[in-house]
């Protein structure tokens, strides 16, 4: 940059006054050329120094080598003569009083700089710690937490310390521990139930048979009754678990085909009738006359309405059973299981398709209806693989409770005539 000035400059002198007479004087009082030209030296055309300080002072012949280094001055494609510097242009020199008001700007600017640099590395340093620190203490915590739970603690939880990702994953590793310490005592929970019905089932048959062994007991046919129902509820212990595993694994199979809702209702009512009769209970199917389909297995829905039937006909002494099914919405079927019995109390609902649990564990073999607490599970699944859902209500204990299944229609059937109320009552016993 420098150069191309020092080109500009003397190119126009000589133009001016065609030579070099009297250069001296122009670069020397001009403060800007005086400053860069004290390591200038320039010649003429012959090589001869026409401006320059020692060693290069003027009339002195330069050598061929310096010639060639020297950058080329042309003035209308004729040359005039070279120039070139001894050594970098010096700044300026905080003695001279030409150049102090630069070299204090320069000395400030520098000061600056420096203190600049110092004050910026420190503010990166101390981020970055910061920042290292809120990024590596919670995945410290969690790998921490992932070792121990590693070696068998379940009940770990981590700090939620902020609400971005590493957050994020805070929470949901404390949701997965969570949830997996409630299966481990729900496993827990599970085994103890079973080996409990298991030993309760066999000392009861232990007992009858060592009596009727013993001559104790006069065998009967209520006897042989007692101990069926007792070998009857032991095989379901068994199968119920059995069932629920494909379930859990989504591989439980199913022949679904179209279905009358109806159909289904009144095969429930009439596999229980006999038992309502017992009871002196009602049991009433309503449903409209003409009803879409619903592809289900058969066999399984029977499973779930009679478990259903079951449980009310369990927990209702007096009153009826009402089983109704309705078009909702032109896309599902809802199919209701209401009784007029003891109800469910508001705290149990949440839990009531828990596997073994029991809203009233002394009322589980009440009646000789004995329970294994995985009825209302295994209902669950089954309505969960036909893509459907099931729910209870009970507003307070001593009202009752209805159970609700929603289930989607067969869109088989066109032109269908309205649906027309027309109740469907299989009556049992005298209210």
């Amino acid at each position: 940059m420098i150069g191309l000035f020092f080109s500009i400059a003397l190119r126009s002198y000589y133009q001016t006054n065609s030579g070099w007479q009297g250069v001296e004087q122009v670069l020397e009082r001009t403060a800007l050329l005086d400053f860069y030209s004290r390591n200038l030296v320039l010649a003429g055309t012959n090589g001869v120094v026409v401006y320059g300080r020692r060693p290069y002072r003027p009339r002195r012949q330069l050598a061929s080598g310096m010639i060639a280094r020297a950058a080329t001055l042309r003035s209308n494609g004729k040359v005039i003569g070279c120039f070139f510097f001894v050594s970098r242009p010096p700044l300026p020199l905080l003695s001279d009083p030409r150049w102090a008001a630069e070299a204090a700007l320069l000395q400030r600017l520098a000061m600056a700089t420096v203190l600049s640099a110092v004050a910026a590395t420190i503010v990166a340093l101390v981020v970055g710690v910061v920042l290292a620190r809120t990024l590596t203490r919670p995945i410290h915590e969690l790998t921490a937490a992932t070792r121990a739970m590693a070696r068998r603690h379940f009940d770990q939880r981590v700090v939620v310390r902020s609400r971005d990702e590493i957050g994020e994953l805070a929470q949901a590793f404390n949701q997965m521990s969570t949830d997996l310490s409630k299966a481990i005592q729900a496993r827990h929970q599970m085994t103890a139930d079973l080996a409990h019905d298991l030993r309760t089932l066999l000392s009861i048959l232990r007992g009858y048979t060592e009596g009727l062994q013993e001559g104790r007991i006069s065998s009967s046919p209520t006897i042989y009754q007692i101990m069926h129902r007792e070998v009857d509820h032991l095989q379901r212990l068994i199968d119920d678990p059995r069932l629920l595993s494909p379930a859990d694994a989504g591989a439980l199979s199913l022949n679904r085909r179209p279905v009358d809702p109806r159909a289904l209702l009144e095969r429930a009512a009439l596999a229980h009738m006999v038992q309502a009769e017992q009871q002196r209970l009602t049991i009433r199917v309503e449903a409209p006359k003409t009803l879409p389909s619903v592809a289900v297995d058969t066999d399984r829905m029977a499973q779930v309405l009679n478990n259903l039937v079951a449980n009310a006909l369990r927990h209702t002494s007096h009153g009826e059973i009402v089983l109704t099914a309705r078009e909702e919405g032109a896309q599902r079927i809802i199919l209701e299981v209401h009784d007029t019995g003891s109800g469910i109390a508001l705290e149990d609902l949440p839990r009531i398709f828990d596997r073994f649990y029991r809203a009233d564990p002394s009322r589980s073999r009440e009646g000789g209806h004995q329970s294994t607490g995985l009825g209302l599970a295994i209902a669950k699944a089954i309505i969960d693989a036909h893509d459907g859902t099931i729910s209870v209500a009970s507003r307070r204990v001593g009202e009752g409770a209805t159970f609700t299944i929603t289930l989607p229609i067969v869109w088989e059937q066109k032109g269908r005539s309205a649906p027309q109320e027309t109740p469907v009552t299989v009556r049992a016993g005298k209210r």
